[in-house]
């Protein structure tokens, strides 16, 4: 029974790591960006002209990969996913949709610069039209709920007074001496530096956390990247990088990103490090997407982020996420939605396990880059000893006490009426 098991282990492993090494060459996001051209260009064009990226100019851009080959190994490998595990094998039907969705990417980057990118993204990431269940509002009133509530607080109040006074070499001090304590006992050391290719004022990589060098940062903001940037896509990937069979699971394909940037969502937000002018962000993100899914161009959204109060340059910035892959006519990379589309589910997942008495299934979403549909598969395979339990977890979710209280009564409070509340309680605000 004991060589047949670690036959098993091996066969899991053999196949596991291959995937991860088909997938190295997809890198989504360095494959879409646009360079400082596009921005010099069109801000010397007065910001009256859509940008010039269309087919070609991604066709000058190439992938470093031959796409056809990576498709025709990501096929062979799922098929020897059913040949050698079964078709119904579960960690095998879990390499076998990675490598579906992989394949998926990969077509997504082959279509850079035409209507059928953005198609393809709203397969992988989702639309801003979409329910998050039957009945249920869209994601697009999601977008509009945060501005209405959002609105109501004053910009220039106190919560949004403090001054942007940190630069990139302080925030890169500052969060490297932070993040290696947090992950002193890592085999490897946790790199932060600067890096002037990135469209976001921070991106972790697999064992790095890189600094746009023309950011500034305010106290809050370096709190903030510690613990999403840090606390869960950086410790999610050493905890991937700890599987000593399930090697897959330090790599995310598009649908981990909805589950891992949700995670980092919910921890900004119970670690108390997240704030208004933060919510508005992601809302106005929603918002952008959904115009461009409505027909909006760069322009549109261009003039959207101008009316919310944000500088040329910023406007920009944020206007190019939404077309980045795509063109300023073609329709959203909606990888934007991840966010908040990612930070309903998972915290509809732990209030449900909070509910049913299943506290022991939350920790495995620090296992490395999963899925909310992986949780089932995942605690059988921690049984199994095929998958190690999370080794880096945050404070919040090493003592489960204090959120559990909290979803306990967060479950009561969603059944009020909000309201009747506002009626009874007008007086009082």
């Amino acid at each position: 029974m004991a060589d047949n098991n670690d036959a098993y282990r091996d066969t899991v492993r053999k196949l596991s790591d291959r995937i991860v090494a088909a997938q190295k060459p997809i890198r989504i996001l360095d494959a879409i960006k646009w360079d400082a051209g596009i921005k010099q260009e069109f801000f010397a064009n007065g910001c009256r002209q859509q940008p010039r990226v269309d087919a070609a100019y991604y066709r000058d851009r190439p992938l470093g990969f031959d796409a056809e080959d990576l498709g025709h190994e990501l096929h062979a490998i799922e098929r020897d996913i059913v040949r050698q595990l079964g078709q119904f094998n579960p960690v095998g039907k879990m390499m076998g949709r990675m490598c579906r969705e992989y394949q998926m990417a990969i077509r997504m980057l082959q279509a850079r610069g035409t209507p059928a990118f953005s198609d393809l993204s709203q397969q992988l990431y989702g639309a801003a039209s979409d329910a998050f269940h039957a009945g249920d509002p869209s994601i697009a009133d999601l977008g509009a709920m945060l501005a209405e509530t959002l609105g109501n607080i004053d910009r220039e109040s106190d919560l949004s007074s403090e001054p942007r006074d940190i630069i990139a070499e302080e925030a890169v001090r500052m969060l490297q001496q932070r993040l290696s304590a947090a992950f002193s006992e890592a085999d490897s050391s946790v790199r932060v530096f600067l890096d002037d290719g990135i469209v976001a004022d921070a991106a972790a990589g697999a064992d790095y956390l890189k600094i746009r060098d023309d950011a500034r940062f305010r106290n809050r903001d370096i709190r903030l990247l510690e613990v999403h940037e840090g606390w869960v896509h950086l410790g999610t990937t050493l905890n991937g990088q700890d599987q000593p069979v399930c090697t897959f699971l330090s790599k995310g394909p598009p649908s981990a990103t909805v589950t891992q940037e949700g995670l980092a969502i919910l921890m900004e937000i119970i670690a108390f490090t997240s704030y208004p002018d933060r919510l508005r962000k992601l809302g106005n993100r929603i918002r952008a997407v959904s115009m461009a899914e409505q027909g909006a161009t760069f322009l549109d959204v261009f003039g959207f982020f101008r009316e919310q109060g944000l500088d040329d340059d910023e406007s920009f910035n944020h206007a190019s996420r939404i077309f980045r892959g795509s063109g300023p006519t073609y329709g959203p990379f909606t990888k934007d939605l991840s966010y908040s589309k990612g930070f309903i589910m998972v915290y509809n997942l732990i209030q449900l396990a909070v509910r049913h008495g299943r506290l022991d299934r939350v920790p495995l979403l620090f296992c490395g880059k999963v899925t909310l549909e992986d949780i089932p598969v995942l605690a059988h395979l921690v049984e199994e000893g095929l998958v190690n339990p999370p080794r880096f977890l945050p404070p919040q979710f090493s003592d489960l006490s204090a959120l559990a209280a909290w979803m306990a009564y967060s479950g009561f409070l969603n059944r009020l009426s909000l309201d009747r509340i506002e009626a009874d309680y007008a007086h009082l605000v």
